[in-house]
């Protein structure tokens, strides 16, 4: 619903009545800023596990996303009322693009409370800790995470309350909060059914740069080079098949997000993408000099490590 005189949104699935025992009878309380895939994802999962054991606000960009996420009990309450949705926090989940989460928790300080946690589900980590260190008052914590988790699609729409189940759950601890608050957001990953493992801030970003950011790029690569195919991309679409929409399926990722996650992890980043630019040239070479050893190694040692990588973690988490 909408206050005509002040543009205050509020959406919620409760009665009146409803939403303020479960906010006073709740063991914590939880803001979602920026209630898509993860963020409504994380809310469905903690509602589906805790019930009413957790009071959860949500805040969005649009009236509609805010809507849905109530509508879909991601969240209690879902409102464009900052205050509203932080100040009774205990802990303030950051779910939007990495670029913007430093300017919103400027709006937000005026009301987090003291003892409040801060945490956020970022791609990149050390950015993020180095402003949010800057900025946040005494008495509020940063603990930095990352759910290894994801879809193609976006939006609360896509979310799932299962999202989490058997994925890795970054947690940094060395962003000077308290070891309590960390382990609070250790708690809250268990609960949501991830497999927690500790990192620190710059190694985390040049791991991320390997496994998930280089990645990216290469799919939205692929999809680019077949867009530029001239006079062959019409017959090209026409064999695409599996293979083609295997690789590049991670290319249909939200554009705004991974913008910032390349702006924000700059170093790790373009020193992987000039390693990769040097194993392209390796196989250029390789075909123009007509060394099929040296093509055939390439391969297979690509073979025998995906298959240890492919192995060695399906023994923890779910891919």
């Amino acid at each position: 619903m909408t206050n005509e005189a002040t543009g205050l949104l509020r959406f919620t699935s409760h009665s009146d009545e409803v939403l303020s025992a479960i906010k006073h009878n709740a063991q914590f309380s939880l803001a979602i800023i920026g209630v898509g895939l993860i963020g409504g994802s994380l809310g469905l999962a903690l509602k589906d596990r805790l019930g009413e054991k957790v009071y959860i606000t949500a805040n969005a960009r649009t009236a509609a996303t805010m809507e849905l996420a109530a509508k879909r009990k991601a969240c209690d309450l879902a409102t464009n009322d900052l205050k509203e949705a932080v100040g009774d926090a205990d802990i303030v989940f950051l779910s939007t693009p990495v670029l913007q989460m430093v300017p919103m928790v400027e709006k937000l300080i005026p009301y987090l409370k003291q003892g409040a946690i801060v945490t956020d589900g970022g791609s990149t980590k050390a950015y993020i800790a180095e402003e949010l260190r800057r900025i946040l008052p005494p008495g509020v914590a940063y603990v930095a995470g990352h759910p290894m988790t994801g879809k193609e699609k976006s939006g609360v729409e896509a979310a799932d309350k299962d999202l989490f189940v058997h994925h890795c759950y970054v947690v940094v601890k060395d962003t000077g909060a308290p070891e309590d608050a960390v382990n609070k957001i250790i708690d809250m990953a268990k609960t949501v059914g991830s497999s927690v493992t500790t990192i620190d801030l710059r190694k985390h970003d040049r791991c991320a740069s390997l496994i998930s950011h280089i990645p990216h790029v290469a799919a939205s690569a692929l999809v680019t080079l077949l867009d530029r195919s001239g006079d062959d991309l019409g017959d090209a679409m026409k064999l695409a098949a599996g293979g083609f929409k295997d690789t590049t399926r991670i290319a249909s990722s939200n554009a705004d997000m991974w913008s910032d996650i390349l702006m924000t992890n700059r170093e790790a980043v373009n020193n992987h993408l000039e390693s990769l630019k040097g194993i392209l040239d390796e196989v250029i070479t390789a075909i123009n000099e007509g060394n099929r050893d040296a093509l055939h190694e390439f391969f297979a040692a690509a073979k025998r490590r995906r298959d240890v990588v492919i192995a060695e973690t399906e023994k923890k988490f779910d891919l």
